[in-house]
């Protein structure tokens, strides 16, 4: 942990670029200095099946969930919450002058009790961090 995972309606693909946008928000979970690197996973996923508000072809969403293990203070996760956010509403500012465009972000906290993991990239980083 962290994962960030973006959910958006499939009408965005082509309105912004979704790659750039992953690397901004790794850049900006980085930014925050409570995570290491080799943690980090950002990914999007496109909703091909959606129904928004009014239900107006042009409405679109974009949704963050960005779970992080234990550890943190309530005061660390809302800046790490607040960095993302500005990254990704500056990207989106296009989409978000338009009428139609919702974004949203949930940070969410797992339980290291509840949680599995193997990380063969941790190493590998720490290493190149001390040659």
């Amino acid at each position: 942990m962290p994962h960030l995972t973006l959910e958006y309606s499939a009408n965005l693909d082509g309105r912004t670029d979704m790659g750039a946008l992953c690397r901004t928000l790794h850049a900006a979970i980085l930014s925050s200095g409570l995570f290491e690197e080799g943690a980090v996973r950002v990914r999007a996923f496109s909703a091909r099946h959606y129904a928004i508000a009014d239900l107006l072809p042009q409405n679109a969403f974009l949704d963050m969930s960005f779970r992080i293990g234990e550890g943190r203070s309530e005061q660390e996760r809302q800046r790490a919450g607040e960095l993302i956010f500005a990254a990704a509403t500056e990207h989106l500012a296009p989409l978000l002058a338009e009428p139609h465009f919702a974004l949203s972000l949930e940070v969410r906290e797992i339980h290291s009790a509840l949680s599995w993991k193997r990380n063969a990239i941790h190493p590998r980083l720490r290493a190149a961090a001390q040659s």
